[in-house]
């Protein structure tokens, strides 16, 4: 069963969201060559405790960091360390916060850019960045949830790229992971997939690669990436289906 939030928890989900997103803005500000990745999750650490709140990732058994930080061919789960960033660097970052007992969890992914390496990924940002709003858009009550993921297919696939098939946005609330499953491209009929209702809260992830999307996994047990070496991105808000339509919990930045 998909859980369902009542108003109220609606509203301190959004509160949390709105700390998050302040997080992932001075995390995004922090982002320069020479940066290591490791700073910028201690940053991300920080301000979470700072702002009342406790990393989500570390409350993953075996994850003992706040961020998930992935470069260039890394599309998720990769661990901060020593890394330093470098010019043309692709940089994603992925962050969850655990507020007043409810999760939220946001990515943004951007070019560490030299004016060559701003030409080059500016199409596939761009792609990440309109296939998350157009999935939002259709996040309306009474609509399939299957019409978000042909959203997030159809924009990415315009622009020429690749939607991962291995990995999914999900729902989120009193745990980081819930139902449904979000997967970013359509298996089978969309009136096959749940109806949407007032009170679903999810986190809708757009997870795509330049060229193929196979997937292989480091030797940490832990990082995602292309199995060709291809730049992957990574777009993630949390929303809430209202009477209205959807109401993004973690901001836009």
């Amino acid at each position: 069963m998909i859980p369902l939030k009542n108003d109220q928890e609606i509203a301190l989900m959004a509160e949390g969201g709105r700390k998050l997103a302040s997080v992932m803005e001075k995390v995004l500000s922090e982002i320069r060559v020479g940066v290591k990745t490791a700073s910028l999750d201690k940053l991300a650490e920080s301000q979470i405790k700072k702002l009342g709140g406790q990393p989500s990732f570390k409350m993953v058994k075996g994850y003992h960091w706040a961020t998930c930080i992935n470069i260039n061919q890394g599309v998720v789960h990769g661990i901060p360390d020593d890394y330093q960033i470098k010019n043309g660097d692709l940089v994603s970052v992925d962050v969850g916060m655990y507020y007043q007992g409810f999760h939220t969890d946001m990515a943004r992914t951007l070019c560490v850019r030299s004016q060559k390496s701003k030409v080059k990924s500016q199409k596939f940002l761009e792609a990440g960045k309109t296939a998350l709003k157009e999935a939002i858009a259709v996040a309306k009550p009474g609509n399939y949830l299957g019409q978000i993921s042909q959203a997030i297919e159809r924009e990415v696939r315009q622009a020429g790229f690749q939607p991962v098939k291995e990995l999914t946005g999900h729902g989120i609330g009193k745990n980081l992971h819930e139902e449904p499953q979000i997967p970013g491209f359509i298996s089978k009929k969309i009136e096959a997939t749940p109806v949407l209702k007032t009170g679903m809260t999810l986190a809708i992830e757009v997870i795509y690669a330049q060229k193929k999307p196979d997937l292989v996994i480091r030797d940490d047990g832990w990082a995602i990436e292309t199995e060709d070496g291809s730049l992957a991105g990574l777009f993630e808000d949390v929303i809430a289906i209202t009477e209205s339509g959807a109401q993004i919990l973690t901001g836009s930045n």
